[in-house]
């Protein structure tokens, strides 16, 4: 079954670093987009940064600059380095993932999550 792996994460101070890896794992066809998003207590879950198949990135204005995503050159593992980090970008981060998942005749568009991992920023 395809899923989501998430590694890193954890406790760090203001202005330190921390990268956060998702892979895609199991049996599928493509992978069309992914992302990293972030949930802090009490908030809404947020977009942090996203990549497509052609390598365009997105980022929310608030991580410009201090977060980079880059891919392999398949696009089925993202790494998000966060460098400078700031006490607002403690949260619970989610990878999420659209693939394709081909089996037989039939064809599925699957979104995927992770079961997020915790950066937690101290100041």
């Amino acid at each position: 079954q395809v899923h989501l792996v998430e590694s890193g994460g954890g406790l760090v101070q203001a202005g330190g670093s921390l990268r956060l890896s998702c892979a895609v794992s199991g049996r599928f066809s493509s992978v069309r987009t992914m992302a990293w998003y972030r949930q802090a207590p009490g908030k809404q879950r947020e977009l942090v940064a996203s990549i497509v198949e052609s390598g365009t990135t997105n980022y929310r204005p608030s991580v410009k600059g201090r977060f980079t995503l880059a891919r392999d050159g398949t696009l089925n593992t993202v790494d998000l380095q966060m460098n400078n980090l700031e006490p607002d970008d403690t949260a619970v981060y989610y990878c999420n993932a659209e693939v394709t998942v081909i089996n037989g005749p039939l064809k599925t568009d699957l979104p995927l999550w992770g079961q997020g991992t915790q950066v937690t920023v101290s100041s």
